[in-house]
């Protein structure tokens, strides 16, 4: 059998390809929480929750990514860029268009919303939650982590009059001296204090081929090609650990609302489980593995709830059977992260992101113990159904989303007075 690849063994080509579905998979972690969010606290526990989750770990994972990729600074344009690498705005599904007027003025709107053609159908209560109730303090909180004054504001937003109104919503994005400073919320704070937010990841060799720092202008879109391989292999790291992010908040945010642990552990997998089969699934896909074991053993090594390996301690070993380890001391567990959510009781989860691979597969416990977790995965003769998680995160638009390559990115600059 042909052994898989860790992330930093892939092609410039593979990585190009995958950071966008690790940013959409990102993005529809939502998906797979707030249908439980729901059936368990309603419509407006629902939306409290995604504005404590989205408050809680955007501030913190904007900041890592300004770090990583040397675009630190208090402007507009440093906004927008750390925008384009959010999971919250996946490039294309999430069509954010930017104009830049100066240090401190700004507009963008979305072409194409690909959280709004989910939540439409539901009707004008679920629009006006995400759309207004939900939008207002997470923008804010994702912009004042580049300047405190900063405030977005909406032109326009959904419900949409008419029906086909375009595009979808627009926005400014203002700096003044005279704006009140906005802090950082408390549960941004906690989360600030994790490993998954404080966690070193792989370094960018500056000599590489490619680009290696977002530091110059403003692109309209950013096509991942013309990235380095250590810049891919960095923003990868760093996207997965948005996702670990957006996932911790989720549970603080569940937890506020919960009278027992076994019902924010039980939402916790619901969503976990939900994620994982549809980007097993669609990593499969994307970069045209193979429906076997060898399949399911690259993407365990590529799929997002276990990586970067510099807080998840995930071994993958293939030989004449497939077998995953997960270990115990890292960040990941000392978190209650993803990867600790999965024990020996608890397999939905890892089953639903092997049966993303190929419905026949499944895990079958080796040994378990305060150490480690050691799986061996097997295949039945008989496909298992879709688990219901992964049936209600399919619900969403982005699991059939296709991104397409836009060509030769363009520079964004201020507009001239």
């Amino acid at each position: 059998m042909t052994p898989p690849r860790p992330l930093r063994e892939l092609t410039r080509p593979e990585l190009a390809v995958l950071l966008p579905e690790l940013l959409l998979a990102g993005h529809l972690i939502d998906r797979a929480g707030m249908p439980h969010a729901i059936g368990a606290f309603g419509l407006d526990g629902m939306r409290d929750i995604a504005i404590e989750e989205w408050m809680g770990a955007s501030p913190v994972y904007t900041r890592r990514m300004q770090r990583a990729l040397g675009f630190e600074g208090d402007s507009v344009e440093v906004i927008f860029k750390g925008m384009q690498l959010d999971v919250g705005a996946p490039p294309q599904f999430m069509d954010f268009r930017y104009v830049v007027h100066d240090h401190d003025r700004g507009e963008f709107h979305l072409d194409h919303c690909g959280a709004l053609m989910d939540v439409e159908p539901m009707g004008d209560d679920f629009v006006v939650a995400m759309c207004h109730d939900i939008e207002d303090p997470t923008f804010d909180a994702t912009a004042i982590a580049t300047n405190v004054r900063a405030q977005v504001r909406p032109l326009h937003r959904p419900p949409r009059t008419p029906a086909d109104r375009h595009p979808h919503c627009a926005w400014t994005v203002t700096i003044a001296a005279d704006h009140d400073p906005l802090p950082i919320p408390e549960i941004a704070t906690r989360m600030g204090r994790t490993h998954a937010a404080q966690v070193d990841l792989s370094p960018i060799d500056p000599a590489e081929d490619g680009l290696g720092h977002y530091a110059g202008p403003l692109l309209d879109d950013l096509r991942f090609g013309d990235w380095s391989h250590s810049a891919l292999v960095r923003v990868a790291e760093e996207v997965c650990i948005q996702g670990h992010l957006l996932a911790l908040s989720f549970r603080e945010a569940v937890r506020a609302r919960a009278t027992d642990d076994a019902t924010v552990e039980g939402i916790a997998r619901k969503q976990l489980a939900g994620i994982a089969g549809l980007t097993s699934e669609r990593l499969c896909a994307a970069l045209d593995l193979p429906a076997d074991l060898e399949g399911a053993a690259q993407v365990l090594l590529l799929h997002p709830a276990l990586l970067p390996s510099a807080y998840v301690d995930a071994t993958v070993t293939l030989d004449d059977r497939l077998v995953l380890r997960l270990g115990r001391s890292d960040g990941a567990t000392a978190d209650a992260a993803w990867p600790a959510l999965v024990d020996a009781d608890h397999l939905a989860p890892l089953d639903a992101l092997l049966r993303g691979v190929d419905a026949r597969l499944r895990a079958d416990v080796l040994s378990s113990g305060p150490d480690e977790l050691v799986v061996e995965v097997v295949t039945d003769d008989d496909p298992a159904p879709e688990a219901d998680e992964v049936a209600l995160t399919r619900f969403s638009t982005g699991a059939e989303f296709a991104f397409v390559d836009r060509g030769t990115p363009v520079a964004i600059g201020p507009r001239p007075a």
